[in-house]
């Protein structure tokens, strides 16, 4: 089911990068909060889904995002810790400078990330699982923004977290949020536009730390192609898609511990629209620790069958 909502958010995703590239031309890109103390100065971006704001350039003492960001205006630089409001999205997936039409576009945060509850991140692309938003061919993409964080990023209950193609120093984690639980599409926010369920999704990127997800009930989640030089931990978390949770080829030097989630695979559906969980196609995971809880032996590779006999 997932590889239909990749689709439409390679398809869909244009109304948000139109509406930033054009607007970006005739508002700020960011305001300084008039607060008197140091910490109440932090800079604010602002914006909504149809007037998104622009985060783009230095920032000394970090950023806070409230309504709808995204950084396509060139490298941006934030000092400090990017804090996304609650209910409020930053989308950092654009590859080219589309405000000036040269150049590219890329994000690096020198503190932590905070996204705060009902907020969304997205953070990163790649042409092999997640387009750029901006990428001129969306049927065979090419482009890929990489993006930094040297600190943690800390996810409080938020709406959906999903990365691709970022390096992130330490730990990440995620407790709580993903929506309602289910995989009917809403009519607000930016998961709207792309007409694509709320789900969160770890793809293709290197965490210098551990990965924890706990307490969220979404859609699909998946853990993927991750290279994790600490544990990753995945606790009660409840997901409406039966495809999920997919945790798939990832190489986890420390230990990969499952406990109390609705259901995980190391395996993917084989084909592009099958109906049907099988058949599948394996991605077991390297893990130089211990396997536990549901991630000790591979998924089930036919409807009903054993788990294993290989590990997770």
């Amino acid at each position: 089911m997932k590889r239909e909502w990749r689709r439409q958010l390679r398809t869909l995703s244009c109304a948000l990068g139109a509406a930033s590239v054009v607007l970006a031309t005739v508002v700020a890109t960011v305001a300084v909060d008039p607060g008197v103390a140091s910490a109440a100065r932090r800079p604010l971006c602002v914006g909504t889904a149809d007037n998104p704001g622009v985060l783009a350039g230095s920032f000394r003492s970090g950023v806070r995002i409230e309504g709808v960001c995204t950084v396509n205006g060139g490298p941006t630089v934030v000092r400090g810790a990017l804090t996304i409001l609650p209910d409020s999205t930053l989308v950092a997936a654009f590859a080219l400078n589309d405000l000036t039409g040269k150049g590219s576009s890329r994000l690096t945060v020198l503190g932590g990330i905070s996204v705060r509850p009902g907020a969304t991140l997205i953070l990163g692309c790649d042409p092999g699982s997640f387009s750029c938003i901006d990428d001129p061919n969306p049927d065979a993409p090419t482009l890929s923004a990489a993006e930094t964080v040297r600190g943690v990023i800390r996810e409080s209950s938020p709406l959906g977290v999903i990365i691709h193609d970022a390096t992130i120093n330490g730990n990440v984690r995620q407790t709580g949020g993903g929506g309602d639980g289910s995989c009917a599409v809403p009519t607000t926010g930016v998961f709207s536009l792309f007409q694509s369920p709320v789900y969160s999704a770890y793809e293709d990127m290197t965490i210098h730390g551990n990965l924890t997800i706990t307490n969220v009930k979404t859609c699909w989640m998946g853990v993927d192609r991750v290279v994790d030089s600490g544990s990753v931990t995945l606790t009660k978390n409840q997901t409406a898609d039966p495809d999920a949770i997919e945790i798939l080829s990832n190489t986890i030097s420390g230990d990969l511990k499952c406990a109390s989630n609705t259901s995980v695979w190391d395996s993917a559906e084989a084909a592009f629209g099958q109906t049907g969980l099988y058949p599948r196609t394996p991605g077991p995971n390297t893990v130089n620790g211990s396997r536990l809880g549901q991630c000790v032996l591979a998924s089930p590779a036919t409807e009903g069958g054993p788990p294993g006999p290989g590990p997770f």
